[in-house]
């Protein structure tokens, strides 16, 4: 295979700020979404869409909770399977319409996490919609969910976000990438399966980072690039202060160093700084954030300066033509 890039499509891609979230609203938004993926196949990318469920999951948990007095909830893990076939079944057939591709193809996928991973016991990742504080705390109550609030939008419900170890259906992944397909996996980090005390896959609840496991799947289908969709187009340093300013391109060890001083809080770049370097550091060549806009302009640019077409993440920054010759 040549030219295989993981994508990493957000949940709140599908499900915006200041929308009920309908249907209609999400298939639309998917529509939008395909027509820029079909630009990174028509530059010859081979492609695995990856996408997060953060909105749709804690919505999904709402109605559940809402119902049981009529039919019985079902736990978190068994939410992150129907929303991975809710959100692949939009995305599959965008992709399908924007393209007029047959070979698009969503894969259920699990999504091994270690038992003991310290996430399990400090719950971290907000799904859902923001609330009042009078509602978070209700709920808190009466349902027993962890809530904090959200970078001052109000409060949301966290769960458990351990790392991904390893993803179960990995092998027919890459026999589908092999053949051409376009695969849509990974949805919402994956179900999280542990191992039980005979072996066995048992699930759990949980709701793993979507970002990681795009990097997961990367390095183990080998591929080329990771492209991690946000909504801003490129990566701040200093964001918040008056020195805030987009940047081109960082070399893996200059990622590191900002990471290492807290450049890239956990809560927002942080995870995606994180995932594009671990890529890199298992034999990734490029990792692009940026918007689903610019993403194959991203893919595309050599030019180390260039903050119009994202931030890009290398093992070596380009010279430029000032520097001497450019690669």
């Amino acid at each position: 295979m040549s030219k295989l890039a993981v994508v990493a499509l957000g949940g709140n891609a599908f499900t915006v700020e200041n929308e009920a979230g309908r249907y209609e609203d999400q298939a639309r938004h998917a529509a939008v979404m395909a027509e820029l993926i079909g630009g990174m196949l028509d530059d010859g990318w081979l492609l695995a869409l990856v996408h997060g469920n953060g909105p749709q999951v804690g919505n999904l948990a709402i109605q559940q909770e809402d119902g049981a007095d009529l039919v019985p909830a079902q736990p978190l893990f068994s939410l992150v399977a129907m929303t991975q076939g809710e959100l692949g079944s939009l995305i599959t057939l965008a992709v399908r319409n924007a393209t007029g591709r047959t070979d698009v193809t969503g894969v259920l996928s699990h999504v091994v996490v270690d038992q003991d991973d310290a996430a399990f016991a400090a719950p971290s990742k907000p799904i859902g919609p923001f609330l009042t504080e009078q509602e978070a705390h209700r709920l808190a109550t009466d349902r027993g969910w962890h809530i904090r609030e959200d970078s001052g939008r109000g409060w949301r419900r966290i769960v458990a976000s351990p790392r991904p170890v390893r993803i179960t259906e990995v092998d027919a992944i890459r026999q589908l990438l092999r053949a051409g397909h376009v695969v849509v996996t990974g949805g919402g980090g994956g179900i999280p399966v542990v191992r039980g005390v005979g072996g066995e896959f048992e699930c759990t609840d949980a709701v793993i980072d979507k970002d990681y496991v795009a990097a997961e799947l990367a390095v183990a289908v080998g591929a080329q690039a990771l492209v991690i969709v946000t909504a801003i187009d490129a990566v701040q340093l200093d964001f918040g202060t008056p020195r805030q300013r987009p940047i081109a391109q960082m070399e893996l060890d200059e990622a590191e160093c900002h990471l290492a001083q807290g450049q890239f809080p956990e809560g927002s770049m942080g995870p995606k700084i994180r995932a594009s370097t671990y890529f890199l550091r298992h034999g990734g060549e490029v990792a692009v954030i940026t918007t689903a806009a610019l993403a194959a302009r991203g893919l595309r640019c050599t030019d180390p300066d260039d903050s119009s077409a994202g931030t890009r993440l290398v093992h070596r920054r380009a010279a430029t033509s000032s520097e001497g010759s450019t690669s």
